[in-house]
């Protein structure tokens, strides 16, 4: 296992344009900590972030785990790119002459994919607890150990969409057509959305048609791009401002922030098709 991991670390190193994406991965990483700056007003309500909440125990590590999975992006780069460099540069063929089989081509990928989400995971996890020291008003011990099962969800998510991007660059071979049919990808789920949401509407019975965008919206979570997304459902409207707002108007706002069982069992399924799907294709194609 070391010796495949010394193996794409060396291929990494030796890559500028990875080496400046994961660099600037992390320094964005950072940046979370700039959101405290953020103020701006609703109405006659002043919101000013730092003052909702977002960095107190146990908040923090949903927001943060949440906020952090956008800049995912920037590694999906790096490890489409690593995939298909392999083509490119023939080292994939070069690997196999010298000894390295199909199986272990395959986990040395997914060793990278693991190793990134595992220090992006902690990474996030001393940010916040950072964070949560400097900015939190509530410090015991309960609290802050309390929702740490988002660290955990966000490692997932971001193994099953590493893998994703992993199985399309083996699958196309060219990073920026894989990284086209990935953003491709995350749109035709959208557009399947909103067709299947008018359908469903138009064919429904009137006292079904008020079920109509729920349905829409269950189905929608057995989409590969949403079932990885739903790991971690928005935390904003947890926000004590949000709230203040809901109240103005007369409403009320009752939301589950927890990850259920069928959502984390779809991700890891996903992400586990990846995989086979990866290597399948190593295993049938004539390099």
């Amino acid at each position: 296992m070391i010796r495949l991991f010394l193996i794409e670390y060396y291929k990494l190193v030796k890559s500028r344009s990875s080496v400046l994406l994961i660099t600037a991965y992390f320094f964005f990483l950072t940046l979370i900590a700039a959101i405290a700056a953020i103020k701006f007003d609703i109405g006659p309500i002043q919101f000013h972030l730092a003052e909702q909440g977002i960095f107190n125990f146990p908040f923090i590590w949903h927001f943060n785990t949440f906020i952090a999975a956008f800049f995912k992006l920037f590694l999906a780069v790096v490890i489409v790119s690593m995939v298909s460099n392999e083509y490119s540069n023939r080292t994939l063929k070069q690997n196999l002459i010298d000894g390295l089989s199909k199986k272990e081509f395959i986990a040395s990928k997914l060793i990278m994919v693991v190793v990134f989400s595992a220090l992006s995971a902690l990474f996030v996890a001393l940010i916040s607890a950072i964070l949560g020291g400097i900015y939190s008003d509530y410090t015991e011990w309960s609290l802050i150990v309390l929702d740490l099962q988002f660290l955990g969800l966000y490692f997932l998510k971001l193994i099953g969409f590493f893998s994703l991007c992993l199985f399309l660059g083996i699958l196309i071979k060219r990073s920026a057509f894989a990284l086209g049919v990935l953003i491709v990808l995350a749109i035709a789920e959208q557009i399947a959305f909103g067709i299947g949401g008018e359908l469903l509407y138009e064919f429904m019975t009137f006292e079904e048609k008020s079920d109509a965008f729920a349905l829409a919206h269950e189905i929608k979570s057995f989409f590969p791009l949403q079932a990885s997304f739903n790991l971690i459902h928005e935390p904003f409207t947890r926000l004590s401002a949000v709230q203040s707002v809901v109240k103005e108007l007369g409403e009320t706002m009752e939301l589950d922030y927890y990850t259920s069982a069928k959502e984390i069992g779809l991700a890891s399924l996903y992400a586990f098709l990846y995989i086979w799907g990866s290597y399948k294709l190593i295993q049938r194609r004539d390099l």
